[in-house]
């Protein structure tokens, strides 16, 4: 059950990292504030396809 997501910053659009999630107990997109390093601060990042 547990997937490989990416997420992606929602200032830049740059595809930082790679996490993975449970799809059972979290069907709905992620959202963590990571650092961008293109922006140089942290960021929210969103799930993408």
């Amino acid at each position: 059950m547990r997937v490989n997501v990416t997420l992606a910053c929602t200032e830049c659009g740059e595809r930082n990292y790679i996490s993975k999630k449970n799809k059972r107990n979290n069907p709905e997109r992620i959202e963590m504030k990571k650092y961008c390093s293109r922006e140089k601060k942290q960021t929210l990042h969103r799930e993408t396809k």
